[in-house]
């Protein structure tokens, strides 16, 4: 299996499963975002404990793309600190873009780098940025 079809296997099934996708009850931070290009809507939940980010799950309807990323990013997140967040969310933004990775970088998306080639579908980029920006918004 070369790493395209890994990206996609990683890709169809975060936006099959809904293990992110539910409220946090006791959330510190809930952040809604929208994509005015396609319809695609979000409610982001952050649990935090002190500046570190212990919970992060989402509600919402949207394209496979925009749910995929957006339940990759909350594995991504939960752990780190919200400036480790914020960095990750420019990486990312930054990947999506064709702007300069390292590859250093691309290692601290973890999974979400399987959203590198999203650029080659630009229809699909908003989708793709939705959580990220959301995140960005909210830390």
């Amino acid at each position: 299996m070369d790493m395209e079809e890994i990206y996609s296997q990683i890709i169809l099934d975060h936006s099959r499963n809904q293990e992110n996708k539910h409220e946090i009850e006791d959330a510190d931070i809930t952040e809604p975002g929208h994509n005015p290009s396609c319809g695609d809507e979000i409610v982001l939940q952050l649990k935090l404990d002190g500046d570190k980010i212990v919970d992060a799950a989402f509600t919402g309807e949207g394209c496979a793309i925009s749910q995929a990323a957006t339940s990759v990013m909350c594995d991504v997140i939960i752990g780190k600190t919200k400036e480790e967040a914020k960095k990750l969310a420019d990486i990312y933004v930054r990947m999506i873009k064709r702007e300069d990775v390292s590859d250093e970088e691309y290692d601290l998306l973890e999974d979400a780098v399987a959203f590198k080639n999203i650029q080659n579908m630009p229809q699909r980029v908003k989708c793709a940025l939705l959580s990220w920006k959301t995140l960005d918004q909210t830390i």
